[in-house]
């Protein structure tokens, strides 16, 4: 690969050009001075920019959902169903431009098509027919409608199985490439299939024409969705999503995440509660106040980017929450979604999904598709910041996401930047929550089109037009290795669009390069020179070479796990056709359908 940036002739002395000279936009300093305003004060300018016509202050709001700078997104807009509605909630022009009608909503992309060649696996005894138009899905009218107004127009792979598996009241355990379109393969059939029953299953709520807070008396939240998150971002991120598919329906949906006012997140779950989306610690809160929180009611247990929950040090959290609570058994379908499936993932599979889930895998687990440019380029470790600059002003601006591997890295390179002038932010776990919700709807809306982040705080994003990525420091084999590699690239290029993915490589990350130079192979780019010593035999520098005979061993999520009870078949579920397959067994049990002629099957181990 070609030194495009001549990184080698680099030097702390090398002149940068102004970057608004560039076409980046004036930096922006942090606005602290709306945290001194109440929530009152915050939503009475709010109110005055909209009835003045502010186109600005319009836009602003459709890009982020209607919640404004010193705003807690927890407080963000829903629809509010009235008892006099009948069966199909009246438009809402306002809050429907806040919730479709953004340029800043991630909508699939020219290269689609690219996405749609990807093989899809499916593995146990279940056999799954896909959809390939949302029209043809059975969806109710109220969600195809909202999928029209979301800009879905094509079902992805992964939505392509997990919609008709969801109506046929399967379990799903799905692996899925980053930027593949999971939360709408989720949320789309589970909130559809409810949308038709949700006068009978819905808990007694106030009417919200007449719910004075404090006034009205307040009801215990009973979700028939409950979706688990791994991060803060993420679960607002949902939300966002929830609200736009809910719209004009009965269905409330809420949001709890730590670091967020307690009292404030109870006034929204007080209200009711349909569909509940949290974060493990601050799901066990509520579970433990069953006077707030009861899953009683629970129909759907969602767990997403299933791998970083489980590697989190949440065990007890996740006990709590998938068997705790007073939720009836065998009246509720596990959903599991990830872009990796390590063992402690597949344990929890196991321990909770019924024996004939189906299961699905597109593309191999811990990889990315082939919209995303990557490039490796070699830096002298005291020469990035420089190396940073100079690739900022290369490329035409566009929002870029930038990685480092520490909090300490993100508040020095966002000071280095913000410096530098250019418009940038960043988000890591030491920021208050209010800050960290700043910075995204900044990010979001292209204010400051520069984010830092570490590789946690910034798991699962979905942001329109993010163009670039930029791994300041590559993820150490004992930090994520190339399974948190292949996460952070996944910010860009997602439902078919396209993206740059940049990765500083120093003598540090040599522990990384044969796992890299695997992943590189898979999606055909060149190999650098630098790299070339780690190229498998039967692959060339150019990237050619038959991608299935790569063989990822340590560096993909398959564990072989043996069972010394095997002969016991009565008791091990391992054993039997319909479930060996996800553990590594033998998976020509007796009871494996025949591949239906619709689609292709290939028969292999999964994870």
């Amino acid at each position: 690969m070609a030194d495009p940036f001549n990184m080698e002739n680099l030097s702390n002395s090398v002149p940068v050009t102004n970057p608004q000279d560039h076409g980046w936009g004036d930096k922006v300093p942090y606005d602290y001075d709306s945290y001194a305003k109440t929530s009152k004060e915050l939503a009475e300018e709010n109110e005055a920019r909209a009835n003045n016509g502010d186109e600005a202050a319009i836009h602003y709001a459709g890009a982020v959902g209607g919640v404004r700078v010193g705003e807690w997104h927890n407080n963000a807009a829903v629809y509010e169903w009235d008892d006099e509605y009948g069966d199909v909630g009246p438009e809402f022009p306002e809050l429907e431009r806040q919730l479709f009608g953004s340029e800043f909503h991630v909508k699939s992309g020219i290269d689609f098509q690219k996405l749609s060649t990807i093989k899809v696996v499916q593995e146990g005894e279940i056999r799954i027919s896909p959809i390939f138009s949302f029209k043809d899905a059975g969806l109710h009218p109220v969600m195809l409608r909202n999928v029209e107004l979301a800009g879905y127009e094509i079902p992805t792979p992964i939505q392509q199985y997990c919609l008709p598996a969801v109506f046929k009241g399967y379990d799903v355990v799905a692996c899925a490439q980053t930027g593949s379109g999971k939360t709408a393969a989720f949320l789309i059939p589970t909130l559809s299939k409810l949308m038709g029953k949700a006068k009978k299953l819905c808990a007694p709520r106030p009417n919200p024409a007449k719910f004075q807070q404090g006034v009205t008396d307040p009801v215990r939240a009973e979700p028939l969705i409950c979706i688990v998150v791994p991060s803060r971002e993420l679960a607002t991120q949902i939300f966002d999503e929830a609200r736009r598919f809910c719209y004009r329906s009965m269905l409330r949906p809420c949001v709890v995440y730590g670091g967020g006012p307690i009292r404030e997140q109870i006034n929204q779950l007080q209200k009711g509660c349909d569909v509940l989306i949290g974060t493990p610690g601050r799901l066990v809160d509520f579970i433990n106040r069953p006077h707030i929180l009861t899953l009683k009611r629970l129909k759907y247990m969602i767990i997403d980017e299933a791998d970083e929950i489980v590697g989190a040090n949440w065990e007890d959290q996740m006990k709590t929450i998938m068997g705790g609570g007073d939720q009836e058994e065998g009246n509720i379908n596990y959903l599991m979604f990830s872009a990796t499936f390590p063992k402690q993932a597949r344990q929890l599979a196991k321990e909770h999904l019924a024996m004939n889930h189906l299961r699905i895998r597109v593309g191999r687990a811990g990889s990315t598709h082939v919209n995303i440019k990557q490039e490796i380029i070699h830096v002298d470790p005291a020469l990035k910041r420089t190396a940073l600059q100079q690739y900022l002003l290369s490329m035409p601006p566009a929002r870029t996401i930038i990685f480092v591997n520490s909090r300490r890295s993100a508040d020095e390179l966002d000071d280095f930047l913000f410096n530098s002038a250019f418009p940038c932010t960043s988000i890591h776990s030491d920021r208050t929550q209010r800050e960290r919700e700043d910075s995204i709807r900044a990010f979001r809306t292209g204010k400051t089109p520069i984010l830092i982040a570490t590789g946690v705080s910034a798991r699962g994003l979905d942001i329109h037009n993010v163009m670039a990525v930029i791994n300041f420091d590559l993820p150490s084999s004992n930090y994520g290795g190339i399974e948190e590699y292949c996460h952070r690239i996944g910010r860009t290029g997602r439902i078919g669009n396209t993206g740059v993915a940049m990765s500083f490589f120093t003598p540090r990350d040599e522990d990384l390069a044969p796992s890299l130079v695997k992943f590189l192979l898979e999606t055909h780019h060149p190999i650098p020179d630098f790299l070339a010593h780690h190229i498998p035999e039967g692959f060339d520098a150019s990237g050619e070479g038959n991608a299935d005979l790569l063989d990822f061993g340590d560096d993909s999520d398959v564990e072989e796990e043996k069972n010394p009870d095997q002969n016991e078949a009565s008791d091990n579920t391992f054993s039997q056709g319909a479930g060996a397959d996800l553990w590594n067994a033998d998976s020509s049990g007796d009871h494996q359908s025949k591949p239906t002629e619709e689609y292709k099957i290939e028969k292999e181990n999964l994870w």
